[in-house]
């Protein structure tokens, strides 16, 4: 069962009226159920004027999870699309100077979609443990704004060569990063799932956030780990260096998950910067 992509309203004019983007970009997004799963609990969001692409994926079981998730797709775009002084100090923790007003306002933006998250689960005892990993970028001129938690990831793809811009918030990734497991190991892992990071958990949230200067060629992708944990990096780079649309290889991306198993949901959006050819 497929899911469309979510393209939610304008930009208003009083937000960003004067930006000017040198960059085209091409967009495709899709969601998919997987071979295995009853639900769908991924929520896929994409504002093309705005240039605000958010993936996230529930945790919880069930309806737990796609409650989560969608509570931290609609938010982010909610906050970044609409005018975000409405929210007052509602989303925590005050900008960091090194970074740009987008990337804190994303950050604000995923910090408010934790409280909610959170503040949904202590409301109702049946939703107790629900949350959702994050990966949201803000497109702004030739400036990427990445903010992100969990084991969704972003991944860059400059002159053929795929980067992992992301780090996964997974307690087989802490044992790698402490040199208790070889990286080759770590897919061999039963811990490769256990979030030590995600969104809803807990009363606030540590992010992870990056800015990037865009070139024309790059290809950005936002994913859920229904992509990685079943398609090596090599065939994903592979499809992503194809030449056809952004959302020919959106959708090339979810079948290539399916052909592996589609063990999980998947969930991709791909953004190409420059000319496209379809």
């Amino acid at each position: 069962m497929e899911r469309p992509e979510v393209v939610l309203p304008k930009l208003r004019a009083t937000e960003g009226a004067g930006a000017r983007f040198e960059l085209d970009l091409d967009v495709g997004s899709k969601s998919d159920i997987g071979r295995v799963r009853t639900n769908n609990e991924d929520a896929c969001r994409v504002l093309r004027d705005a240039r605000v692409f958010v993936i996230a994926d529930g945790m919880g079981g069930e309806a737990h999870g796609e409650l989560a998730s969608g509570i931290a797709g609609d938010t982010v775009t909610e906050f970044c699309s609409g005018d975000s002084s409405q929210y007052s100090d509602a989303a925590g923790a005050a900008g960091r100077s090194e970074f740009s007003e987008k990337t804190n306002r994303l950050m604000s933006a995923a910090r408010l979609a934790n409280q909610r998250i959170y503040e949904a689960s202590l409301k109702d005892a049946s939703l107790r443990g629900m949350g959702a990993t994050l990966v949201a970028a803000w497109v702004e001129g030739n400036q990427l704004s990445l903010v992100h938690v969990g084991d969704s990831r972003a991944y860059l793809l400059r002159d053929g060569a795929l980067k992992q811009l992301t780090t996964d918030h997974t307690l087989v990734e802490e044992q790698v990063r402490s040199g208790l497991i070889k990286p080759e190991e770590a897919h061999l892992s039963k811990m490769q799932n256990v979030l030590i990071r995600a969104l809803g958990v807990k009363s606030e949230v540590e992010l992870d956030a990056a800015e990037i200067i865009l070139s024309s060629g790059d290809i950005l992708l936002l994913c859920t780990d229904g992509l990685t944990r079943m398609a090596p990096n090599a065939e994903i780079e592979r499809v992503l260096g194809e030449t056809r649309s952004a959302q020919a290889r959106a959708d090339r991306l979810v079948a290539l998950a399916n052909e592996h198993g589609g063990e999980d949901n998947v969930s991709v959006i791909v953004v190409q910067v420059g000319s496209s050819e379809a």
